[in-house]
C-alpha cells in the first residue's frame, strides 16, 4: 500500500466511526430529559415561550381556508409538552421512565381555522331538479380528509409513522359550532438528519402554502 494512502483511509475509516449528527437533539440524553421535565413542570411563561419556537402562525388568506399555524415539535419539546399535562405525583424519574419506553419522534401539528368563504356551512340545492332554491347544510366535521399535507426533508418525501385529525369546536349552551379542525402527524425523529423540513398544505380551495423551519435553530 503508498505510504501516502495511509492516512487517507485512516481518516475516512475515523468518518465512518463519527455518529450522524442531527440538527435538534436526538436521542435525548438524560440531562436532557431532566430539563424538559422541569421546564414543563413550571408552566409558566418561560415554557410557554419555548413551546412557541416551534411554531409557525400564518397570515388569513384572500380566499379560502385559513391554515393558522404549523408546529414542529421535537422530541425535546414534545418532553416538556408531556410533562406539562402531569400535575402532581409526577417525578423526574418517572419522566425519564416513560421516555426510555417510547421511540423519540417528531410531532407536526396543522392548525385549521374556517373563514367568511370557506364556512361552517356548505351551500347546496334544495331539491334534485334544475333551479332548486340553494339552501345550506353543516360542513362534515371531517372535512379535514380534504387537506393534503406533505412533509419533506433534503427534497425526500416523509412517510408519517402515524396520522390523525379532530375538528375543532366552539361550544355554549345553544350547542356546538365547527370552527377549524387541527391535523397530526408523528414521524420518526431519525428521519430529520438535515438542517430543515419543509411542510406543504394544500387545501381543497384557495392558494397551498409552504412552511419552512429551521431545525438548527431548535432544540
Amino acid at each position: 500500500m503508498p505510504s501516502w494512502f495511509r492516512p487517507c483511509f485512516a481518516l475516512f475509516g475515523a468518518l465512518l466511526l463519527v455518529p450522524y449528527s442531527f440538527a435538534f437533539d436526538t436521542p435525548l440524553s438524560d440531562q436532557a430529559v431532566r430539563e424538559a421535565y422541569f421546564l414543563g413542570q413550571r408552566r409558566d411563561e418561560t415554557m410557554a415561550a419555548l413551546l412557541n419556537k416551534y411554531t409557525k402562525f400564518l397570515p388569513p388568506p384572500k380566499t379560502g381556508p385559513h391554515i393558522y399555524s404549523v408546529t414542529f415539535f421535537t422530541p425535546f419539546a414534545l418532553m416538556v409538552q408531556q410533562s406539562s399535562q402531569h400535575t402532581s405525583g409526577y417525578s423526574a424519574q418517572q419522566a425519564a421512565l416513560d421516555h426510555r419506553d417510547q421511540g423519540e419522534f417528531v410531532r407536526i401539528s396543522v392548525q385549521i381555522h374556517l373563514t367568511d368563504s370557506y364556512g361552517p356551512f356548505i351551500a347546496r340545492p334544495t331539491g334534485s331538479r334544475s333551479g332548486s332554491p340553494t339552501g345550506f347544510v353543516p360542513r362534515p366535521y371531517d372535512f379535514w380528509k380534504d387537506f393534503d399535507v406533505q412533509v419533506s426533508s433534503e427534497d425526500h418525501q416523509l412517510k408519517p409513522l402515524s396520522s390523525s385529525g379532530q375538528p375543532d369546536l366552539l361550544c355554549d349552551e345553544g350547542g356546538c359550532t365547527l370552527i377549524g379542525a387541527t391535523l397530526q402527524f408523528d414521524f420518526a425523529a431519525e428521519d430529520f438528519a438535515s438542517g430543515s423540513a419543509v411542510i406543504d398544505v394544500i387545501p381543497p380551495e384557495g392558494d397551498p402554502l409552504s412552511v419552512d423551519f429551521d431545525l438548527d435553530h431548535l432544540r
